[in-house]
């Protein structure tokens, strides 16, 4: 038996939409409008704890996409750029202010001398892991309201709803 929960800001948005459009099923327009609100929500949370060492999320994105690689905790930006699925030019961006920050360094690759890989400071290895083990408290934290049981099944259906787009 389902929960009974009560209405939330997509539902009177839905509501609205039934009385001025009973033709339209809007059914969609529920699920799509909590995950756009649950994922900016998210987001907020998730962009306070990066803050809190120095980090954007967009650049976490490639910190951690070193770290998680292994050791030599190095790549090539073409390696990165498959790995976060952003552009060239945003992934230089990044990669350029990272160097200025000290968090990563080009180091000329042995195997390609034309090109180079993105390689983790010391200082960028321990902001990372800092940063990383924040995350996931906060992770834990944003979702400690929901029973494992429905992490579970949430996260089925998830990964169901995103192979169909993927």
């Amino acid at each position: 038996m389902a929960e009974k929960t009560a209405d939330d800001h997509v539902d009177r948005i839905l509501a609205q939409w039934a009385k001025e459009r009973p033709d339209l099923d809007v059914e969609p327009m529920g699920i799509m409008g909590r995950l756009h609100r649950l994922s900016t929500r998210l987001g907020r949370e998730v962009e306070t704890v990066l803050l809190q060492h120095g980090l954007s999320s967009s650049a976490f994105d490639v910190l951690a996409t070193l770290r998680r690689a292994g050791k030599p905790y190095r790549l090539s930006p073409g390696e990165l750029l498959a790995m976060t699925m952003v552009s060239s030019g945003t992934m230089t961006n990044r990669i350029d202010q990272l160097e200025k920050a000290g968090l990563v360094e080009r180091i000329d690759n042995a195997e390609d001398r034309r090109s180079v890989l993105i390689a983790l400071t010391d200082k960028g290895f321990t902001t990372v892991d800092e940063a990383v083990t924040a995350h996931v408290e906060n992770q834990h934290r944003l979702i400690a309201t929901v029973s494992e049981d429905d992490r579970r099944e949430f996260n089925r259906l998830l990964k169901v709803f995103l192979a169909d787009l993927e």
